[in-house]
């Protein structure tokens, strides 16, 4: 167990036997092309964390209470298709261990995994992609486990939504399903996208998240900024509906790229997660609730198949 906690919480609510929360960072940018840094996003991410308050005015909750356990970072680089075997299996074992599994890279290859580990383990998966660009190539610079391939799998073999894309290479347009993307200069004059999407989605959501889906205006420090992006308001806003209306079983938030003189994007990117973890407890009417809701939606899946002593919630 890692002696460090999530945001500095007390050790009662970080160890992983009675958290219900897991948070997995994974410091990678071993396939990032332009601006280099995302694996030092998850440390600014929990250095922000440290100094964010814990009390959620909107949702008048103290999430952290739920319990919220930090693994051990992933720190495997020898190559992209090791680091999507590892986060892959690690983001699986806690998924069966009963826990509400989020990720924090790094950059967005780590998806690849994390999206085959959560496809494998719910029914009827929809991944609901938050991201200037498509990531739709099926291989890049010579690999399947490229930042620019890692929606390709999941186009295959998940129902994919796009949310907030500016920027693609010609050759994804083979690939992209345009009846469930939402290009950003559409949704700039669509007041019912939000709607449009969540009657797209099935019942269980894995939310991915590419920082730069946001406007570089108010998140400045990521690998690729693209203008025309998303605004902070109007994201929660969707975002809590999304939390609202389906199940959404866990999500993972890439590509902060940190610079020293600007603190701005991390806190951004601390208070989004604190954010999306309250929208998701606060939904929940019971701790009974809430294990039988997240056991009916797995694979083929018992509570009877999960250690007893990784139940006690």
């Amino acid at each position: 167990m890692t002696s460090k906690t999530y945001a500095g919480i007390p050790q009662q609510y970080a160890a992983l036997e009675t958290s219900k929360v897991v948070l997995i960072p994974v410091p990678y940018d071993g396939t990032s092309t332009w601006q280099k840094g995302a694996d030092k996003g998850p440390e600014a991410f929990l250095n922000a964390s440290e100094n964010m308050e814990l009390y959620d005015i909107e949702t008048e909750t103290e999430v952290y209470k739920q319990g919220i356990y930090l693994a051990d970072a992933i720190t495997e680089k020898s190559s992209p298709e090791a680091v999507v075997d590892i986060v892959h299996k690690t983001v699986k074992d806690y998924i069966l261990r009963n826990k509400f599994v989020t990720i924090f890279g790094g950059e967005h290859s780590i998806s690849i995994g994390t999206i085959r580990a959560f496809n494998e383990t719910f029914d009827d998966l929809t991944v609901l992609q938050l991201d200037a660009h498509a990531d739709l190539r099926k291989e890049y610079e010579g690999s399947k486990c490229n930042h620019a391939c890692a929606l390709y799998e999941a186009s295959q073999t998940t129902n994919l939504l796009q949310v907030g894309i500016r920027s693609m290479d010609v050759a994804e347009t083979r690939v992209m399903d345009t009846e469930k993307t939402w290009f950003a200069h559409d949704m700039a004059n669509d007041e019912y996208w939000m709607d449009n999407v969540i009657e797209a989605m099935g019942d269980n959501v894995f939310i991915t998240i590419d920082l730069d889906a946001f406007d570089p205006s108010i998140m400045p420090s990521t690998g690729t900024p693209e203008p025309g992006g998303l605004f902070w308001y109007e994201t929660l806003e969707f975002l809590k509906q999304v939390f609202a209306e389906k199940n959404v079983v866990g999500f993972d938030i890439v590509e902060l790229c940190p610079r020293p003189e600007e603190k701005s994007s991390d806190f951004l990117a601390a208070k989004l997660y604190y954010k999306m973890l309250s929208y998701k407890f606060s939904e929940e009417d019971s701790e009974d609730e809430y294990e039988s809701n997240f056991n009916d939606n797995k694979k083929g899946t018992s509570p009877s198949k999960f250690n007893d002593d990784n139940d006690d919630y």
